[in-house]
């Protein structure tokens, strides 16, 4: 399995033809305690950058885009009862949505952790 990250904060960790996509450590810091979370219907196709779920804290509603093109296989439905998973495993059992990969050549646009780590030192 292979992980890959957007400038979005998001993570994408695709095995075979099925990517699971959640936010990052980085992202639920920012966001604080998660209180909430929106997730998208199985069947959902999505373009890359789509809105693909909605995640709101104390502090701020956040949207979670989607890093490649894809058809939604299944929701993180463990979320919706229990949002402040999010916070205690983010890049882990907190992940969003299950996605058929829609186009394979579009993850060579996203960063490799390492690439990733010194972009958030950027910020």
């Amino acid at each position: 399995m292979t992980t890959y990250y957007s400038k979005d904060h998001e993570w994408i960790a695709v095995d075979g033809d099925v990517a699971t996509v959640g936010i990052t450590s980085y992202a639920q810091e920012q966001l604080g305690d998660v209180v909430f979370v929106e997730l998208p219907e199985a069947g959902k196709t999505l373009s890359q950058g789509d809105e693909a779920a909605v995640v709101e804290s104390v502090k701020a509603a956040s949207e979670v885009y989607a890093p490649i093109d894809g058809e939604i296989v299944e929701a993180n439905d463990a979320l919706a009862d229990e949002p402040a998973k999010v916070n205690e495993d983010p890049e882990g059992a907190a992940w969003f949505l299950k996605m058929k990969v829609g186009n394979a050549d579009q993850l060579s646009e996203l960063m490799d952790e390492a690439a990733y780590k010194a972009f958030v030192e950027t910020l």
